[in-house]
């Protein structure tokens, strides 16, 4: 069974509800009934959303629970006004947008290449209410009124993550695309000899001395993801935008040809453009393989297509691949 991975939710958010003023007078012993000393309510929380690089996806959203910050708490005799109720911190991964699913306004985006580490304010908590002592005037001396707390501010929110990487790598499962993506960027994706290790993108940023690049690890394509197989079909519009596929083989595979003729069938399957964009095949795993000549005749691919020989667990060939990489982003 697959992760459930998750780009678009709407979810209802709300500010809390600001307390309740207070009715009190003051007492004291042979002064049963002294002036109003009604407490105001505290401020309902916000509700902020802030971005967690170590969050990939939102399936961590219940669309039917309603994201709430406190209340405020209600004011008290003696002049006692009521804590502000807490703010509430929603966590999203990097590219996530912000909509209000109503007007389909855009309230904010978290752009991967220029993280904001400062919340942004999305719903605000409603104010608390006046206690009695407010009331009081020359005229009303001795009010026992109150207001209550306004309700705070309610959204449908929509969340969507749109990963928009310059170049995305593609290949069937445990070809070694993360262990790639760790070479060529400072990114950390989870690693490990076996298939489906990757059930979320991950982004990484190559930089030159003149452009940073994207580029997007994308969980294993099988046959019939076009379909809605394993989890093809989730990523596979994720890499729409891309100006670069880099198709990555187990170079040390002996069914190197059907390999990539299924990677290149399920992209077909999916979007004939994407068969359009430019081409970068790297051989990985070359440290499992002897003879580049071999692996060379083992695959039947158009001339001008690049070809890269790299081993992710040694670092060969790395610096040949990043080097490719950047050219088709200089021209």
């Amino acid at each position: 069974m697959f992760p459930k991975f998750v780009d678009e939710v709407e979810i209802l958010i709300s500010g809390g509800r600001g307390g309740k003023g207070a009715v009190s007078f003051f007492r004291k012993k042979y002064q049963p009934v002294g002036p109003p000393d009604g407490g105001d309510g505290g401020k309902g929380g916000n509700v902020f959303f802030v971005m967690d690089p170590q969050i990939s996806n939102l399936n961590h959203f219940n669309p039917s629970k309603i994201y709430a910050a406190k209340n405020g708490k209600h004011g008290e005799g003696n002049r006692k006004h009521g804590k502000d109720g807490e703010d509430l911190i929603i966590r999203v991964p990097p590219g996530t947008i912000i909509e209000d699913a109503k007007t389909n306004e855009r309230i904010y985006y978290f752009d991967f290449e220029n993280p904001v580490n400062k919340p942004v304010l999305v719903a605000k908590g409603g104010m608390g209410g006046k206690g009695n002592e407010f009331y009081k005037s020359s005229v009303l001396r001795s009010p026992k009124i109150a207001q209550k707390g306004l309700p705070g501010e309610k959204r449908l929110i929509r969340l969507r993550l749109e990963l928009i990487a310059d170049a995305g790598l593609i290949g069937l499962p445990n070809a070694g695309k993360s262990t790639l993506l760790s070479k060529l960027t400072p990114a950390k994706p989870k690693i490990a000899d076996y298939p489906f290790t990757t059930v979320s993108p991950y982004l990484g940023i190559l930089e030159d001395d003149y452009k940073k690049i994207k580029i997007a690890d994308i969980p294993g394509l099988i046959e019939n993801a076009h379909k809605g197989a394993g989890l093809g079909l989730s990523f596979l519009r994720h890499i729409k935008k891309t100006k670069v596929l880099i198709f990555v083989l187990d170079a040390s595979s002996s069914e190197l040809q059907e390999n990539y003729e299924l990677l290149c069938k399920e992209l077909e399957y999916y979007d004939k453009e994407l068969l359009e964009k430019e081409f970068i095949v790297v051989f990985n795993k070359m440290d499992l393989v002897k003879d580049k000549n071999k692996v060379l005749n083992s695959l039947i691919i158009p001339e001008n297509i690049k070809k890269v020989f790299v081993s992710g667990l040694t670092g060969e060939g790395i610096s040949d691949l990043k080097n490719t990489i950047v050219e088709i982003f200089n021209r």
